[in-house]
């Protein structure tokens, strides 16, 4: 039989009989690639299907809430939204080198399982993962470790051993026969993650797949991968720096603003259970140009060191630089300084970082970074106990963000008795005791607070 050629997309995973400079799917431009597909009539995966092509009425489904896998490594629960869902498809992503693996193998040692476990690895034979079990000091009666990178024999061995949590690692390794294209192409990645969706759903297994990156932060392959899972994790970090932040991007059982932090070690990951304490250690005393602020990842409060440095430039187009905060936002931030205060920063260098190596994303770390820019300056130091809490706005205005009691209640329990928060605020915010609320409508309020001092 004649092989069939067809052309897939790279980002969206859309099919196309012949080669478009435009994608008709996702409308992204080169990013055709010619595959050859298997026959119609191509094998079926071998494994037992307890539920499949059986439809249930909805008067017959149960409407209680999803039964869980509690992994006990609280950092990852809490990403998860409580825990693993049963048969459910987690995808997770991340740099070369950043602890993929590891942080999958030290769950493998903590989940509540009463079924096996069965790890399978495309990158590493089973002596190099034994090896790395025993450095993380891992004893797991039910795991099982395979090296293979044929997905018909994973899929039988799935069957003949009914395990109850599959990792693979990774996806990009794996690879169908019966398609003549190389493992971690377009078609092969679906095919796998086709696969893997099945046995999850039809056997209620609960599948873990780890996924390579692209040097744009993206998971490589086709986006239809990230669309067919039901959780998409990122695991990020800096190389220079220990700790790692897991970040939920999608997740269809729980919230997909959730963060785990932790911190790499000899032994492997370790949770760290207050990261607004770790993020603060090391802050400099009576420094211009650094202020802290509080960003709300999920229903967790973390607070952060905005630091920026702004000095003259000598060059016709003054620089913008930025880490850990959008840069255009930070442009935006020093036009309203320009314009509603009259500070003369078209002529400054500025240079603007969130320290740690977290990613502020939020409205609600404006007031800080607005303050570190105007400290930085003009010179004037911000208290080392001293919170701001607040959205600014094109006129200058500070808007109310959500949460504002949660953030206060994360900076009084580290010590910050100064905050600084909307006049929009919630009024119960004044019966704190020990703390000074300065409620401020405007920039001018807010550089008022140390024009006094």
């Amino acid at each position: 039989m004649k092989e069939k050629t067809v052309f897939f997309c790279s980002e969206c995973g859309c099919e196309s009989p012949k080669w478009m400079g435009k994608c008709p799917g996702c409308g992204q431009w080169n990013t055709m690639i010619e595959e050859k597909v298997a026959p119609e009539n191509s094998k079926n995966r071998s494994h037992n299907s307890k539920a499949a092509g059986k439809p249930k009425k909805l008067s017959e489904i149960s409407s209680e809430q999803e039964e869980r896998l509690k992994t006990n490594i609280s950092e990852l629960d809490r990403v998860l939204g409580g825990g693993a869902v049963s048969g459910s498809l987690v995808l997770v992503g991340g740099d070369p080198g950043i602890g993929k693996s590891t942080l999958l193998l030290q769950m493998c040692k903590t989940l509540d399982c009463k079924g096996e476990i069965l790890y399978v690895s495309g990158e590493e034979s089973v002596r190099q993962i034994k090896m790395r079990a025993d450095r993380l000091s891992i004893k797991a009666d039910n795991l099982s470790i395979m090296s293979e990178t044929e997905l018909d024999t994973i899929c039988e061995t799935a069957g003949k051993t009914n395990p109850a949590v599959i990792i693979i690692d990774s996806v990009q390794t794996i690879y169908d026969s019966s398609i003549t294209s190389a493992a971690g192409s377009v078609s092969q990645v679906r095919e796998v993650a086709h696969a893997m969706m099945r046995l999850a759903k039809e056997d209620g297994v609960t599948v873990f797949l780890v996924g390579h990156v692209t040097k744009e932060g993206a998971i490589a392959g086709p986006k239809v991968l990230e669309h067919m899972v039901d959780c998409v994790l990122y695991f990020e970090g800096e190389r220079h720096q220990h700790h790692r932040i897991l970040r939920a991007v999608k997740n269809r059982f729980g919230s997909t603003n959730e963060i785990g932090v932790f911190e790499m070690c000899d032994s492997g990951l370790r949770e760290i259970f207050n990261p607004s304490e770790m993020l603060l250690s090391g802050r400099p005393q009576n420094t211009s140009g650094s202020c802290v602020i509080c960003a709300l990842e999920g229903t967790r409060p973390i607070l952060a060191e905005v630091q920026a440095l702004v000095t003259r430039s000598n060059f016709p187009a003054p620089r913008r630089m930025s880490a850990g905060i959008d840069y255009n936002r930070v442009s935006l931030l020093m036009a309203v300084l320009e314009k509603r205060i009259g500070y003369n920063l078209s002529t400054q260098d500025a240079f603007v970082n969130v320290i740690g190596g977290l990613r502020i994303d939020e409205p609600a770390a404006d007031l800080g970074v607005t303050l570190a820019i105007a400290s930085g300056y003009r010179g004037f130091i911000i208290p080392d106990n001293l919170l701001a809490i607040g959205e600014i706005g094109l006129t200058g205005e500070i808007r109310a963000v959500n949460s504002v009691e949660k953030r206060i209640a994360e900076g009084v329990k580290l010590g910050f008795d100064k905050i600084i928060i909307p006049s929009g605020s919630d009024k119960k915010t004044e019966l704190l005791k020990n703390v000074e609320i300065y409620r401020v409508s405007n920039l001018h309020d807010a550089l008022n607070i140390f024009d006094k001092k």
